[in-house]
């Protein structure tokens, strides 16, 4: 059974206006000496207005939920403690006048210095699934075999169409803020594990990226973890919606496997048509078409039903097919979190909107 773990990152937002709120430090330091959380299970990210849980290893489904909503429910409970609420969005809503002040790290200042204007508008926030793999060939692989559909996954989890107090028009806004750093984006094709190294040596040779954790593809190897990293998810409102991503992408990771074992062709897809797929995915979410992993365009319910198929043995065999299928189906049929957020903002202003976003402590 392969393993899998999930970080997610959060919002800390004024209750009452949806400002970000720069209070990292206190909600980290309340939440670590409270009854439901590890302290380095909850990490600060680059600005003080996000905050960041990571699951254990997890085994199973069930493992991932339970741990989610433990750590939600920490990190909410220690940000009300402080006069705060975490907000489950891909993208805050509203930024406030003035910019969130940097973490003061060393990494994450030497970011500020180089890249101000773009480390300013970093209120974003990502779900970031671990899949375990044997070893990093094959882990190199498994990104070869899974880049095509990463738009589809991107996609599903769409979740953050507001920015400034207005809406961007795109399904996923966090996408294409986080694309303008030098490496990011769907992975390139491989030849295997020495043309990866020699690549991603060469970007850091470059000085234009500090070290390998810039390479912010959307799907690579982690240089912590024996696994693959894929990373193009926005935050989800609902944990369970985070529950579904992590059977899917272990279901995918392990069909790549199963594939590259079994020596199956691999259809190498042009890097343009990866990259024009992704960006439709987050500018229309569910609400148009997708491309398939070949580049051709289709109706999102035929796509996502082509990604279910294609997972659907390892889903079986892990146990997952009922509750990810069960997921997908209330997905194309309430439609992606984008589409909540508007309705929310549509029928109950921006309090209702900051009721949604905010309900992340609870969320089942």
């Amino acid at each position: 059974m392969i393993t899998v773990g999930v970080e997610e990152e959060y919002l800390l937002v004024d209750p009452v206006t949806g400002a970000p709120m720069p209070v990292v430090e206190d909600v980290r330091r309340t939440a670590g000496i409270g009854p439901f959380a590890e302290v380095d299970e909850v990490q600060d990210e680059l600005l003080q207005a996000q905050i960041e849980v990571a699951t254990p290893v997890c085994w199973n489904l069930e493992e991932v939920g339970g741990h989610l909503l433990r750590l939600r429910h920490a990190v909410g409970s220690a940000a009300e403690a402080n006069g705060c609420r975490i907000a489950a969005t891909g993208a805050a809503p509203l930024r406030g006048a003035v910019p969130v002040p940097v973490t003061r790290t060393p990494r994450y200042l030497k970011m500020e210095g180089e890249a101000r204007q773009l480390v300013d508008e970093q209120l974003i926030c990502g779900m970031h699934v671990h899949a375990g793999i044997p070893d990093r060939e094959t882990g190199v692989a498994v990104l070869n075999r899974i880049r095509g559909w990463l738009p589809t996954l991107l996609a599903m989890s769409a979740n953050s169409p507001f920015w400034d107090g207005r809406d961007t028009g795109f399904a996923s806004w966090r996408t294409l803020v986080f694309g303008r750093w030098p490496v990011s984006g769907p992975p390139p094709h491989f030849e295997g594990l020495a043309d990866h190294e020699q690549r991603v040596e060469a970007l850091v040779a470059s000085g234009v990226i500090a070290d390998r954790g810039q390479v912010y593809w959307q799907a690579r190897l982690s240089d912590r973890y024996p696994t693959v990293e894929v990373r193009c998810a926005d935050v989800q409102i609902r944990a369970d919606d985070a529950v579904m991503f992590a059977g899917i992408v272990r279901a995918m990771v392990a069909t790549a496997i199963a594939e590259e074992k079994a020596g199956a062709r691999l259809s190498v897809t042009p890097p343009e048509l990866v990259q024009v797929a992704n960006w439709q995915a987050a500018r229309h979410g569910l609400n148009g078409t997708l491309l398939d992993p070949l580049g051709r365009p289709h109706s999102s319910g035929d796509v996502l039903y082509a990604l279910l198929d294609h997972i659907a043995p390892a889903l079986e065999e892990a146990g997952d097919l009922r509750v990810v299928s069960a997921l997908v189906h209330r997905l194309l049929r309430d439609g992606t979190a984008a589409d909540g957020q508007r309705r929310a903002l549509t029928e109950g202003g921006l309090p209702g909107l900051l009721d949604l976003l905010t309900g992340a402590a609870a969320s089942d």
